[in-house]
């Protein structure tokens, strides 16, 4: 008993820090609607911020694991809440660093010059750096709470409560974008979110503070002069592991390419839109919120049921459904609507006819909530000695979450919105692949 709650106080401190990935993670896709509208509506550069920062998992997705086993996890967490006030203080400088000098021009759709500023590259590397941050922290994160549970069920059971914590801090910030940009406009630059750069920044220091105080178990960690051990196997061995690494790839491309194309979609006032009327960002936002609303929901009721529910029946479950849901939302024309609020600082609470499809996906935030926990509690089931290393490679793996939403909106600027969610169906397949066949570990007689 005594050993339970010496694990309390580690277990708040990593639900903190899940609370901090998604709050600086989900800056990139709103913000990204007001370089698209700068650039004529070009939902691939606008959604390169997002690249940018899920980029960074593939550089330093391996490393991240290496400094988990030979720094430990305090030390790695405090690195990382380092390279974020760094990362949010250069997307800072972009609102007016450059904004003045030409770099690249384009052409626009209609022939016009699109001219790209010194200062979207300074916004990228800005989102880069803030990338850094969040996959060292998403490398502490996961395999310490599924640690602290014990792994199996448990584990599974506090990845999904943290998850919840992470969910609640999604939710606001597309809302607060949202809110603070109204509606795009040709004035519209990273100088509106100023104010929530400077929170995440003052959260993040904080956060250095509250760490450095507390005592976290650090299992991983190589004792000085001891001899490492020559490892005959790896966590590539294990055949439900790779499976999963690629679940991985593919559940963050979900994540983020369903709310974010979504908030393209409802942001965009041209005839490809959804035809929202209005501060159509302040209703984006308020939607693309609700999404991750839905996940806090999912991952609450899942940290529930996750004792007496396996892992694999609820992945199971939430993949076949989520299917459903999005060729729901595909088939439904745009012309079925219905009325739904947004929030902007300027006019307060106003409404707008949104597309039905809007809800379709929205209701998908209750599916894709459980499945990284659960992609990752059972890529990682038997591996023992091998997790601190898998952890690694499944950060690098996040990288997904910038390469697919870019896939789809590349998809999207030539076949339209809608039909961009083929490819999420097609990913959604994959993971309920694995959840019934994919998941098994066929290698119990690697010794770990």
């Amino acid at each position: 008993m005594a050993q339970q709650k010496n694990r309390t106080l580690p277990i708040i401190v990593m639900f903190f820090l899940f609370a901090m990935i998604s709050f600086v993670t989900n800056l990139a896709a709103p913000t990204g609607t007001i370089w698209g509208y700068q650039f004529e509506g070009n939902g691939v550069l606008g959604m390169m911020g997002n690249m940018m920062n899920f980029l960074a998992y593939l550089f330093m997705g391996i490393p991240a694991g290496n400094l988990l086993v030979r720094i430990g996890y305090k030390k790695t967490a405090l690195w990382a809440m380092a390279v974020g006030v760094v990362g949010l203080f250069v997307q800072y400088l972009s609102s007016f660093v450059g904004a003045d000098t030409p770099v690249w021009t384009l052409t626009g759709a209609e022939g016009t010059p699109i001219i790209v500023r010194l200062n979207f590259f300074v916004y990228l590397l800005g989102a880069f750096i803030c990338g850094f941050c969040v996959c060292m922290l998403n490398t502490v994160v996961n395999p310490m709470l599924n640690l602290l549970g014990g792994g199996g069920n448990k584990g599974n059971q506090l990845l999904q409560a943290g998850g919840a914590l992470n969910s609640l801090s999604a939710t606001l910030t597309p809302f607060f974008v949202g809110a603070l940009i109204g509606s795009l406009t040709p004035a519209s630059t990273m100088g509106d979110v100023t104010l929530l750069l400077w929170i995440a920044m003052a959260v993040f220091v904080v956060a250095f503070c509250i760490i450095s105080f507390v005592d976290i178990p650090e299992p991983h960690l190589h004792q000085a002069g001891a001899v490492k051990e020559k490892e005959t196997h790896s966590p590539w061995n294990f055949r439900h592991t790779v499976l999963g690494v690629i679940g991985i790839f593919i559940y963050v491309g979900i994540e983020i390419g369903v709310p974010g194309t979504l908030n393209f979609y409802l942001s965009d006032q041209t005839a490809k839109g959804a035809g929202v009327v209005g501060d159509a960002s302040a209703i984006a936002g308020a939607i693309v919120a609700i999404y991750w609303l839905l996940m806090l929901v999912g991952r609450t009721f899942s940290s529930v049921i996750a004792g007496k529910v396996s892992t694999r029946t609820q992945l199971i479950t939430v993949s076949a459904v989520a299917i459903v849901l999005v060729l729901l939302a595909i088939v439904f024309p745009k012309t079925s609507t219905l009325n739904l609020p947004g929030y902007s600082v300027e006019n307060g609470i106003v409404w707008a006819q949104v597309p039905v499809s809007a809800l379709f996906l929205v209701l998908c935030g209750l599916c894709t909530s459980i499945m990284w926990g659960g992609i990752f509690n059972l890529a990682v089931e038997g591996l023992g000695k091998y997790t601190a290393q898998a952890s690694g490679i499944f950060m690098m793996m996040v990288v997904g979450g910038g390469i697919l939403p870019l896939i789809q909106q590349a998809i999207a600027k030539g076949a339209g919105y809608m039909n961009s969610y083929w490819l999420i169906v097609a990913a959604l397949a994959y993971l309920l692949y694995y959840g019934l066949v994919g998941c098994k570990n066929v290698n119990k007689n690697i010794p770990v």
